[in-house]
């Protein structure tokens, strides 16, 4: 499997992230401090990195499955999008969709981090755009049960 090299400053305490299995997609992305979500209540968590992403690439940070299937915890505005020019801190903005309070404690897994190739779109500005078999069908369209 390829791999590209990211630059990476930790702060004190931070966790390198970390891919849990030989074909896994996302790293797993730690707590740098706890955290206590009531029901409805999000918050955003630091995780102490801060990265150089390499030019044509994103990070995109996603919601960890088992969370989400345990405690209802998952991602606003997911997937989250790392620009290559950013150097600031990572945060995971996390809410608690579930019915219990939750602890995430100092150095718990809280999100997925996927490097991924970036491709600009150039516009081609048209009057007519090419026909096709759905057409405007829009939410739902293309299929029932």
């Amino acid at each position: 499997m390829e791999s590209v090299e990211v630059q990476i400053q930790l702060e004190d305490g931070a966790i390198l992230p970390q891919y849990a299995t030989a074909l896994a997609a996302g790293m797993d992305v730690h707590a740098l401090e706890s955290a206590t979500l009531a029901p409805g209540e999000r918050a955003l968590i630091r995780t102490g990195l801060r990265v150089a992403i390499p030019e044509g690439f994103e990070i995109q940070v996603r919601p960890r499955s088992g969370l989400a299937a345990k405690h209802g915890i998952t991602l606003l505005n997911t997937p989250g999008t790392i620009d290559a020019d950013f150097r600031g801190e990572i945060k995971i903005l996390a809410i608690n969709l579930g019915t219990n309070v939750v602890e995430l404690p100092k150095g718990d897994r809280i999100a997925q981090l996927v490097l991924c190739p970036v491709v600009r779109a150039s516009w081609s500005i048209r009057q007519n755009l090419e026909e096709t078999e759905r057409g405007e069908g829009g939410f739902g369209s293309t299929g029932t049960r």
